[in-house]
């Protein structure tokens, strides 16, 4: 320690010198050499601290050669950290600049280091499949890089023989945590005979790391002996080159290794002397924590193992009661009373790890069933049995207990029994080596639970299917599938448990348990080969009472579970200083007369995420220890949400596409009331795209889909998702391709995912595959990109060159984006050509307008900026003065919600010059912006020629701004303009309108939305005059009354009528008004677009319902009596009020009482407002109907928000139908009503893109 510290303050000195005398490269070296002692000494939050002093000091002065070290510093020392994101970005720049610089030793080095790190990352989470894959890439190429150094060493001083060594060492300790032992064994021993024939040291680190891991698998196999020889080694080796943080681990393994063979005295005494290490090093507190949990765990098992042995006692008495019983009625009775007994002490001692006692239990209770002559409780003590002798790794006699247990359970017919059998063989094989047998048996359990509807076994089938698939067989793309699956099965199963409770959900003396959707389990230590650091395992407690004569099957409860007991877990070298333990959880269950079946699970689930597949430190929190888990499936989940699972199954949708299978998630097939077609084109072809091979893929062709067929016919365009999902249950879907066309950008895209490591995003292929659209337009909207997650896109446009549009809103990007946009335009070497760039609705702040500012190729090209939405205050006034000043060719600007005042108003005015091409402007919906700035503006404006175009939409204006607007209307042609919300008033209205409409003849767009307008506003010779000179007219927000009703449709109907599009949402138009104006519709050849949203009051609808049903059914009237007679047990929870029972009463003749579901299925005394109303339309809906089905010209049409029923709905889009065939659309929900055509499509933009 006197000699470290000696070093230390030599180090500090040469490092105060250096910076004394501006030698940059000793002050870097000197911060590095200081890290390094104090990362040496545990202290790794100092470490970091002067690495980087040295890594600043070498970026700022010196050249990226002299980067090379400390980023590996910097990489090591965030992953002792456990700060996986700032790791990876400092590893990975370290091997890009050993590439660079064609540097094998370093990019050895860094190989090795991305590797612990992904291994890291997937030993805390339980669902990365890309670490697992990157942790094998990155070791496989650092062991290729090491032998081809130590055989050709650049060097005589340097053999690499370490390197080389240590890169055994990682994948043996890979080969662990997959638990193929087997090969982890045979690799890790080669290590160390490559130690012995070149003669390397005994007391060396790479040996200690090479015996801490052979422990590991010698005691994962139960080689006791061999195990403790290793770690023992571990220990001594560790110990004499005076690594402490290795001395602490290799006592954590020792006190496991006592902790499996029930020796816990020894445990607590090398868990003692771990804690007395970890104690003596600065920055371990995790590895503090770890210890003081396993001895708690030990103290807990101290506990258990005191009270098994209280329980054997029990059982010996009961034994002696049994033999003096013998031959009288009551001997049936102490039977029972003895498998209770066992089934307490096979539960204690599983929950111990004492397998050998678990199996003496598992024969005893075998016996006493054989006496019972119960042939469910026979079966299942074959299946305890079995599960002993897999625990004990003696597989074959675990086959053969198993095979046992599933014959008596085929006899029975019980289904559950089989399908928890095969999935334990499953489990069994995959153990052995047998990974094909192993799938084979999975999915003969997930059949058979299927069949029998049983939702927790098709959960664990699926689990360990989907384990096989991800893990040993890398089938991401049915692993995907899968684990989809597993998602709505679990999704549908929580549903089920957040109803309410009822008196015999629990028990009295277990009140507080839970219906928690999980599984209860049994601990395991071959059920998880992914890792032994994946799960947690959760045991059983005894319970008080029992059903002597009921089986075990009928006992498997799923209930929640509490963190009570725990079980130690061993350390791993290299990796995280802490490895967090298995937590072990006992639950209690409310009968327990027969031990629980256990049902083993591999490692979960596979998430692949649309963008950055490699990045998931935030999983950490997930952490487990060594142990492996195991599900148990109970019995009554078969009753829990049978038909929710089914619904979640049929989520998922396969499709033939020239001869490759491609699974798609149904959820992609648009709403839940309409199927996609097109959706799902596009997503097909995308995934097609994606199953080809890189050589395939090189030419960038993906298919045009022409059809898609089940059972030999065309699916419809538009079909209810429901009805599919029938359909194509039925039989395979297949899909015919009309051609192929080239994606240039996709493909660049796909390959530099590829390069990054990352999952291409799924939402950004399918707008990329987008055929109505050039390659020169790229539009990628609502796609979830982020900072990080579009680089890959970034480098293809990059590469792809070209753009003449850019469309990135509604993302997530901020600055950063920005900046590396500049430099795709950069070097695109297009200096001429109109650009749009479409930024809108992300998180960019006012520097991302500076990089715009420093772009001289956007001066010459940038035509449209829309960067509406973002938060830009008015810090980025100058720039937007920039931006109007040198970007010559920029005709339209968007910065409505980008809190702005008046400040930025009047910089951008100032820079407004007489020559400028600039033609629209949208300002609305900003802070404060005062009448004098609008003002200013619009003189400014009005210097324009070519200005047409403005929205002052969300800003108060006063009398004086809309005098002003007036006057500048007189010397402008504007041909739009948008006032919606900016309160100017009938009189406001009137005065604008006169000067826009009969002075401006040019005029097409105008918006006076919740302005205030009264009745005074819609005079006929006003209204006729809008309609007929405007194309798009927006009067939402505005009371129309009668008058105003009756000029519009007059209007309407006019052959001189041009509008386009007509917005009349939340005008309080009623019913009759929506009738009215629809009706006009049938002689108008010119409107598309009609907007009458949030215009009829429910009451308004019941009222005239309710008319017509006391014409039609004058018995009807009965008053709430007839409430009385409904029984609510057959009719359910619901309150019966006086509406229901005024909709149909039951005859006499139909022998109950209560109110009959109508031919729907709707019972209506159950049934939603939304549901009844409407069950007997008004005359007034029937006339709307036909009024819709009139309407022939119109393509888009929104009733929402006004009280319209089911069946009102479901006869409007009758209607609109019938005159449109295959292209009519429909999106009908609780309260939305939309109609809509193919080629207009409702919902696909939202409001603030529609105006592009």
């Amino acid at each position: 320690m006197a000699r470290d510290e000696a070093q230390f303050k030599a180090a500090k000195r040469a490092y105060q010198s250096a910076r004394d005398e501006g030698n940059h490269q000793e002050e870097a070296r000197w911060a590095n050499v200081i890290g390094d002692i104090l990362k040496n000494r545990g202290e790794y939050v100092e470490a970091l601290k002067w690495l980087r002093i040295d890594y600043d000091v070498t970026s700022k002065y010196l050249t990226e050669k002299h980067l090379l070290p400390t980023c590996q510093s910097l990489g090591e020392m965030y992953l002792r950290l456990e700060f996986f994101e700032d790791a990876l970005f400092y590893q990975k720049k370290h091997l890009e600049l050993a590439k660079d610089s064609d540097d094998l030793v370093e990019q050895q080095r860094a190989s090795t280091q991305l590797g612990r790190t992904y291994h890291e990352m997937f030993l805390r989470s339980v669902d990365d499949h890309y670490s697992i894959r990157n942790a094998k890439k990155y070791f496989k190429s650092a062991m290729k890089l090491a032998k081809e150094l130590k055989e050709n060493p650049p060097t005589n001083k340097c053999s690499f023989l370490k390197e080389y060594i240590d890169a055994h060492n990682n994948i043996g300790m890979l080969e662990i945590d997959l638990d193929n032992l087997v090969e982890a064994q045979k690799i890790l021993s080669k290590g160390l005979d490559i130690c012995d024939e070149e003669e390397v040291i005994e007391d060396d680190d790479g040996r200690s790391r090479l015996h801490h891991n052979l422990g590991n698998v010698f005691m994962e196999s139960r080689m006791w002996n061999e195990a403790r020889e290793h770690i023992e080694k571990d220990i001594i080796i560790c110990k004499r080159i005076g690594h402490c943080q290795g001395e602490a681990k290799g006592y954590i393994n020792l006190g496991e290794l006592h902790y499996r063979v029930q020796k816990y005295d020894e445990a607590i005494l090398c868990y003692q002397k771990a804690h007395d290490l970890a104690q003596s090093m600065e920055d371990e507190d995790a590895l503090m924590g770890q210890i003081n949990q396993n001895i708690d765990t030990v103290n807990e098992a101290i506990k258990v193992m005191g009270e098994l042995r209280l329980e054997e006692q029990n059982f010996k008495k009961l034994s002696r009661k049994l033999v003096s019983a013998r031959g009288t009625g009551s001997e049936r009775k102490w039977l029972l009373q003895q498998n209770k007994s066992l089934d307490s002490l096979i539960e204690k001692s599983s929950m111990i790890t004492a397998w050998l006692k678990h199996l003496e239990f598992a024969k005893r209770k075998k016996r006493i069933a054989s006496e019972l002559c119960d042939k469910e409780k026979l079966s299942d003590s074959y299946l305890v049995i079995g599960e002993s002798y897999q625990k004990l790794r003696k597989f074959d006699k675990a086959l053969k207990w198993y095979n046992k247990s599933w014959e008596i359970y085929k006899s029975i017919g019980n289904m559950e029994g089989q399908a928890l059998v095969k999935i334990n063989i499953g489990d069994v094989l995959d153990c052995d080596g047998n990974w094909a047998g192993a799938l084979d048996a999975f999915e003969e359990g997930y059949r058979i639970s299927v069949e029998a509807n049983l939702l927790s076994v098709q959960l664990s089938a699926l689990e360990n299917m989907h384990y096989s698939h991800m893990i040993r067989f890398d089938n991401v793309e049915e692993a995907r599938r899968l684990q989809l699956l597993i998602d709505k099965l679990k999704q549908s199963d929580r549903k089920e448990l957040e109803g309410p409770k009822t008196a015999g959900d629990c028990c009295p003396e277990t009140d507080t348990e839970g219906d928690d959707y999980s599984l209860n389990s049994r601990s395991s230590t071959c059920s998880s080969p992914l890792t032994s650091n994946s799960y947690k395992r959760k045991l059983h407690n005894t319970v008080e009472e029992l059903n002597d004569d009921a089986p075990l099957i009928s006992f498997l409860h799923s209930k929640e579970v509490s963190p009570k007991f725990r079980t130690v877990a061993p350390v791993e070298k290299y990796g995280n200083p802490v490895k967090h333990m298995m937590a072990s959880s006992r639950s209690s269950s409310k009968s327990s007369g027969d031990m629980q079946k256990v049902v083993n699970r591999k490692r979960i689930r596979l998430v692949l995420s649309d963008d950055e597949g490699e990045m998931h430190a935030q999983a950490g929190g997930s952490m487990a220890g060594p142990h492996s888990m195991e599900r148990t499936a109970t019995s009554d989940e078969r009753n829990k949400a049978a038909a929710a699972a089914a619904r979640g199954c049929q989520l998922f949708v396969s499709f033939k596409i020239d001869n490759e299978l491609i699974h798609v998630e149904a959820e992609s097939f648009g709403s839940d009331d309409e199927f996609d077609i097109d959706s799902v084109k596009a997503e097909l072809a995308c995934l097609y795209y994606l199953h080809l091979s890189k050589e395939k893929r090189s030419k960038g062709l993906l298919p045009i889909i022409q059809k898609i067929l089940n059972e030999g016919k065309p699916l419809p365009c538009l079909e209810a998702v429901q009805r599919l999902r029938y359909l194509l249950a039925k039989g395979g879907v297949e899909v015919l391709v009309h051609g192929w066309i080239q994606k240039p950008l996709m493909k660049l895209y796909v390959d530099c995912c590829e390069d990054l490591t990352e999952q291409p995003n799924m939402k950004l292929l399918k707008r990329l595959y987008n055929l109505e659209v050039s390659e020169d337009e790229v539009i990628l909207s609502e796609c979830e990109l982020q900072d990080v997650s579009v680089t890959p896109l970034l480098n293809a446009l990059r590469m792809h060159g070209t753009i003449a549009m850019l469309n990135l809103s509604h993302n997530l990007l901020g600055n950063g984006t920005m900046e590396k946009l500049q430099q795709v335009f950069q070097s695109s070497g297009q200096s001429y050509g109109d650009l749009s760039l479409d930024l809108h609705c992300n998180r960019f702040g006012p520097t991302a307008l500076f990089q715009i500012c420093e772009c001289p190729v956007l001066f010459e090209r940038l035509a449209v900026l829309n960067i509406s939405g973002n938060r830009l205050t008015d810090a980025c006034g100058s720039y937007i003065s920039t931006i109007l000043k040198n970007c010559r060719a920029l005709y339209s600007l968007n910065v409505e919600r980008c809190s702005l005042t008046s400040r930025t108003i009047n910089k951008a005015a100032e820079a407004l010059e007489a020559g400028s091409m600039l033609t629209q402007l949208y300002i609305g919906h900003n802070d404060l912006i005062s009448g004098n700035a609008i003002i200013y503006l619009l003189s400014k404006l009005a210097s324009l020629e070519r200005f047409s175009e403005l929205s002052l939409s969300g800003l108060k204006l006063s009398k004086t701004v809309v005098d002003s607007l007036c006057r500048i209307s007189k010397r402008l042609s504007l041909s739009g303009l948008m006032l919606g919300g900016t309160n100017i008033g009938a009189d406001g209205a009137l005065q604008l309108s006169e000067s826009l409409l009969f002075e401006n003849h040019e005029l097409v767009k105008l918006d006076l939305s919740f302005c205030g307008l009264a009745s005074k506003y819609f005079s006929r010779q006003l209204v006729e005059t809008l309609v007929c000179g405007i194309v798009e007219l927006n009067l939402g927000g505005n009371l129309i009354e009668q008058e105003g009703i009756n000029a519009l449709a007059s209007a309407l109907v006019r052959p001189q009528c041009s509008i386009k599009v007509l917005i009349l949402n939340k005008c309080k138009l009623g019913l009759s008004g929506v009738v009215e104006i629809i009706q006009a519709l049938a002689e108008n050849d010119s409107l598309k677009e009609l907007n009458l949203a949030g215009n009829v009051e429910n009451k308004e609808i019941i009222s005239s319902s309710q008319i017509e049903i006391s014409l039609m059914h004058p018995h009807s009237s009965l008053d709430s009596s007839a409430a009385k007679e409904i029984d609510p047990a057959r009719n359910g929870p619901c309150i019966v009020n006086r509406e229901c029972n005024q909709l149909e009463v039951a005859d006499s003749e139909d022998g109950q009482t209560g109110i009959e579901p109508d031919a729907s299925g709707v019972n209506h005394s159950c049934a939603s407002s939304w549901e009844r109303i409407g069950a007997v339309e008004s005359p007034l809906v029937e006339k709307l109907s036909m009024a819709i089905g009139m309407a022939k010209q119109l393509e888009s049409l929104d009733l929402s928000n006004n009280g319209f029923s089911l069946n009102a709905a479901e006869s409007f889009y009758a209607a609109w139908s019938a005159s449109r065939g295959s292209l009519a659309h429909r999106h009908i929900s609780k309260w939305t009503v939309h109609l809509s055509c193919q080629a207009n499509k409702c919902c696909r933009l939202k409001p603030c893109c529609k105006r592009d």
